[in-house]
């Protein structure tokens, strides 16, 4: 049965098309993969189905068969399926109705946007100083929040998603990937007739990704809600998806089973490109013992770091890897000052002198901040100034107009943009780009200060293939033409084999092994690899 058809759908930003004569139908209970390279229009798409005013088509119709209740004062929508039924909220009849939804009255429109849950890329959307189990909670309403059977709903949400573990957590103190699990608990607990899920594994390690997928299949597909969902990893289209699109600078150039499209869309994906690798012996960082312990009074002493020793030499590009939780990110945060170490040694190299950064001030760590790079996990850019003022201005990059054009677009090219594309990039906002591209513009702003040592959190996290390797190359060019040092923290261990010198494995805060990134996957068991490596 029809759930959303979408009729002749264009879209423009600022006279640029990013959705073209788009003509879809989505059947109810189904789930609709979308595939494409990052700009290609896919987050555009999921926007619009949940109804975001910005994304309003400029012409077309997204139309929802839809059982509306016949009581005008609840108005409560479910899929045309249980037309004939009971409203679930008052009782009345369910009838059966079409709803051009962005001409709909503002009524139905809301009516419907309240049964449509989304997850975006990158973000966790939790509130960081509630429990898990309060933003689960929150999620289903003011009324009747702690009566009792919405308490054990929440459990078993959480249990779902398999964080019931942390019940009692603070949001704050949760890897990434717990968070995003804690996210699509919250999706769920809104009952939604339709899930939106943009890029939802990301930023995962393929283990935590996969209880994911599970969730998603179990919670959503098993559940009867449609669901459409955007993914760079092919497994996810396979595993997920009944039916699948490829968009290509905004048209659908494809459509049918997940599994052809997939192929397709793989057979356009280059290569990384091969260098030789270098041994790298002049030493920058040095960290001994390192500890960061927590305490709370739930929870009693939580050692995310604990006792890690391990030394980076200048021009490597360094892989911490592991697994969410494994203590990798806060390991990095200490390394660059953000996080106060609990105990141990840790010094990084200034010209030369060695900075002790467990020493604030201006003559300590102070001297080697302005030196260091951080792409976080969680990035963000600022809304309110275009590309070019988030290059220069925003980041109190201070340079002649003319110069600062000019280097903002060459350091566009080096993540990736085309060159004939770079410079009007810059005239755009952050909101008029593609996730996958707002991504790249965060890692131009990180490299466009030129630091010495360059720390990225999950750099491929949301990147379709193709985007993927244009980073990895740009990773390679910029340590070879920069001199820079990369220090990579990543659950993806084929992008580390990829671009890495040398990379350390985490697992529950302790390193427990250095190699090169072929020694570390030889001393993986099976399994492990199974998680770690997507083509194992």
């Amino acid at each position: 049965m029809s759930f959303i058809t979408l009729k002749n759908i264009n879209k423009s930003f600022n006279g640029e098309p990013v959705l073209k004569d788009i003509n879809l139908t989505i059947e109810e209970g189904s789930t609709l993969g979308i595939l494409g390279r990052s700009g290609s229009g896919k987050s555009v798409l999921i926007n619009m189905l949940r109804g975001t005013k910005e994304y309003a088509p400029d012409s077309g119709q997204v139309l929802f068969d839809l059982a509306i209740c016949e009581n005008k004062k609840c108005l409560h929508v479910e899929p045309a399926s249980k037309a004939g039924g009971k409203c679930p909220e008052c009782g009345a009849e369910l009838q059966a109705k079409q709803i051009d939804f962005w001409n709909a009255g503002r009524l139905e429109k809301a009516a419907i946007r309240r049964r449509i849950s989304i997850m975006l890329q990158r973000n966790f959307a939790l509130y960081d100083e509630q429990t898990v189990i309060d933003n689960v909670l929150n999620a289903m309403g003011d009324e009747g929040r702690y009566e009792e059977e919405n308490i054990y709903n929440a459990i078993d949400l959480l249990e779902m998603v398999q964080m019931s573990h942390r019940v009692t957590h603070v949001a704050r103190d949760l890897s990434g990937g717990e968070k995003q699990r804690v996210v699509l608990a919250r999706q769920l607990a809104k009952n939604p007739m339709l899930l939106l899920a943009d890029e939802p594994t990301g930023t995962l390690d393929p283990q935590t990704a996969e209880k994911l997928h599970q969730t998603l299949i179990e919670g959503v597909k098993d559940e009867g809600i449609s669901m459409v969902i955007t993914s760079h990893w092919p497994e996810v289209m396979n595993h997920l998806a009944d039916d699948a699109i490829w968009l290509d600078n905004g048209e659908i150039i494809e459509h049918g089973a997940p599994d052809t499209i997939v192929e397709n869309f793989l057979k356009t994906v280059p290569k990384a490109e091969q260098v030789e690798k270098i041994e790298h012996t002049e030493e920058i960082i040095k960290v001994q013992d390192i500890k960061k312990h927590y305490y709370s009074i739930e929870r009693g002493v939580v050692k995310a770091v604990d006792g890690v020793s391990l030394t980076i030499n200048q021009g490597e590009i360094y892989g911490i890897v592991g697994l969410s939780g494994s203590g990798k990110t806060t390991l990095t945060k200490m390394m660059i000052g953000l996080t106060e170490p609990s105990a141990g040694e840790l010094v990084i190299r200034l010209g030369d002198d060695w900075i002790d950064m467990k020493k604030p001030g201006p003559l300590n760590r102070g001297r080697v901040t302005p030196y260091l790079g951080l792409l976080h996990q969680e990035y963000s850019l600022y809304p309110h100034r275009d590309v070019l003022g988030n290059l220069t201005d925003a980041i109190s990059l201070n340079l002649p107009a003319e110069f600062a054009k000019i280097k903002a677009a060459h350091i566009l090219e080096t993540v990736g943009f085309e060159k004939d594309k770079s410079m009007s990039m810059l005239t755009k906002w952050p909101d008029e780009l593609s996730g996958g591209e707002r991504h790249r513009v965060a890692l131009a702003q990180v490299l466009i200060k030129e630091p010495n040592i360059v720390v990225l959190d999950e750099p491929t996290g949301t990147m379709d293939p193709v985007t993927r390797i244009i980073v990895t190359n740009s990773i390679l060019k910029a340590r070879d033409e920069l001199d820079q040092t990369f220090v990579i923290i990543s659950h993806d261990m084929d992008f580390v084999l990829d671009v890495c010198d040398k990379a350390s494995l985490m697992r529950g805060g302790k390193l427990l092994s250095t190699g090169t990134p072929e020694e570390i996957v030889a001393e993986l068991t099976g399994e492990e690899k199974a998680d770690m490596i997507k083509d194992h």
